[in-house]
């Protein structure tokens, strides 16, 4: 089985994209366009995070599962599910906890604008980000309080949470585990989704769980999508399933109890048909290479881009001496928080993710490889 898959790592660069130009909307851009409102008056582009959340439990479970089921004795399960749990807390936790201090030093000593919020609010933030129950923060935060710039931590928290549970669900229902992540996406389909109920899309998560047991099958292979082959059939459908998503996600749909179900399931689309690798998604040449880049770095950039936006903000507050902003600002804030967010994330891609990725594989392997029988090997990826 291959290990890294370069049509997923397109998905996660479309994902981290939209979410950006999502959140430019308020947090880059605090005053309003005409253009801009009147595109999301049709659409919308807060998806990513679901897509996101299926191609977590696509990767997590592709690379977990088997090594699971190959085990026969309490004890090794106990030491496969221990090693993932280090290899994921290596992988994310050094970042997150670094940008979440930088965010608190720049509300302490960069803040002329207040852009970053109160110190409260961030400290408040942090700790929910630090416990990993910033999901529940967040959606008591709706309407009713200020949260703090780390706020896109609620949906980290969420994974966090799924990486905790699998290996127990798994050890839990083993050949029934189909059945049970039907049962949560057809429950949570037909639901309506209270701000709690927003910040627990385990649905989107099912599906990229499901997608994985469901690679492992013959029908699988004889299911390929292999009209995709023709370049523009591809490209129909990955535009037509991302129109889909930026529709479905618009306010004209802000009561529909099936958005947030639609969504998931377009995403899951999106990662069945990356998931065989075969260009399907008709990105080649200099595209492929800058959205497979931009997919590589995507935990970063989804880390950086707030509070590069609000350090932007902060920089022309300065610059210009207020923050009396209007459509003259519109590049000059978009090129200096592109330049914010790129190296940043390069920074943070060379020196924190890859070093320490590589410790947190090192020692998950010294910990798998005490098993009594070792499980099939399983190349992970950079989820």
């Amino acid at each position: 089985m291959k290990g890294r898959i370069l049509d997923i790592e397109i998905l996660r660069a479309v994902a981290v994209l939209s979410v950006l130009l999502h959140h430019a909307r308020d947090n880059l851009f605090p005053w309003k366009m005409p253009i801009v409102e009147a595109f999301f008056a049709r659409f919308d582009l807060w998806w990513g995070v679901d897509l996101f959340l299926v191609i977590s439990g696509f990767v997590i479970a592709r690379e977990l599962l088997p090594r699971l089921n190959a085990s026969r004795q309490p004890e090794e399960y106990r030491r496969i599910t221990l090693a993932f749990w280090v290899r994921r807390a290596f992988r994310l936790l050094p970042s997150a906890w670094l940008w979440l201090l930088l965010i608190l030093l720049a509300c302490r000593f960069l803040n002329s604008s207040g852009a970053f919020g109160t110190l409260q609010a961030n400290l408040a933030a942090t700790l929910a980000a630090v416990l990993q129950f910033a999901n529940f923060r967040f959606a008591d935060s709706f309407f009713r309080y200020e949260y703090g710039a780390s706020f896109v931590y609620w949906s980290l928290s969420l994974e966090e949470q799924f990486y905790l549970l699998l290996p127990l669900l798994v050890f839990i229902s083993r050949r029934w585990l189909p059945l049970l992540l039907a049962t949560v996406i057809l429950v949570q389909f037909f639901t309506w989704r209270s701000p709690l109920l927003m910040v627990i899309r385990t649905d989107a998560i099912a599906w990229g769980v499901l997608l994985a047991l469901f690679s492992h099958s013959g029908l699988y292979r004889r299911l390929e999508p292999r009209l995709l082959r023709q370049r523009l059939l591809g490209l129909a459908l990955f535009a037509g399933v991302l129109l889909g998503l930026m529709v479905v996600s618009s306010e004209r749909f802000l009561w529909s109890f099936w958005r947030l179900g639609a969504i998931a399931l377009l995403s899951a689309m999106l990662v069945w048909v990356a998931s065989y690798d075969r260009h399907y998604l008709a990105i080649d040449g200099w595209p492929r290479r800058v959205l497979v880049w931009v997919g590589s770095r995507s935990y970063a950039i989804y880390l950086i881009h707030i509070p590069a936006f609000f350090l932007t903000r902060e920089i022309w507050f300065r610059v210009h001496g207020s923050a009396d902003w209007g459509s003259a600002f519109v590049l000059p804030f978009a090129l200096t928080a592109a330049v914010l967010i790129l190296l940043g994330a390069e920074l943070n891609y060379r020196w924190i993710e890859s070093p320490l990725r590589r410790l947190g594989s090192q020692v998950a392997q010294r910990i798998s490889s005490r098993t009594p029988s070792p499980a099939p090997t399983v190349p992970h990826e950079a989820a």
